[in-house]
């Protein structure tokens, strides 16, 4: 399969894995809006709670790296600085997934 291909499928993907993380959060924070930290700190500190939203930062990270690659792909002509653009955008995306998951991890 070419690189394209699969980074097409990857978007593809990541998009329709992120609907229902994104309808999960919007449901669940909106409920807590006008919540204080101490019920913020104890709904986050369920298991299960935690995985979901691991997963939904993972993805959504994902799909942020990847759309943001195709925009670099199609708008910077220079392959150094395209080259440049997309090894800062990934080590970025991976540094602030790496400390969102460990920040959630350690509520």
């Amino acid at each position: 399969m070419i690189k394209a291909t699969r980074k097409w499928l990857a978007i593809k993907i990541s998009s329709g894995l992120l609907i229902p993380f994104l309808i999960w959060f919007v449901i669940n924070f909106v409920s807590y809006f006008g919540a204080n930290s101490s019920q913020l700190t104890s709904f986050l500190s369920n298991t299960s709670i935690k995985i979901i939203f691991c997963l939904f930062i993972v993805i959504a990270f994902t799909f942020y790296t990847l759309t943001i690659s195709e925009v670099f792909e199609d708008y910077i002509d220079n392959f150094k600085i395209k080259n440049a653009a997309n090894r800062l955008l990934v080590l970025f995306s991976i540094i602030i997934t790496l400390v969102l998951v460990i920040f959630l991890i350690k509520i």
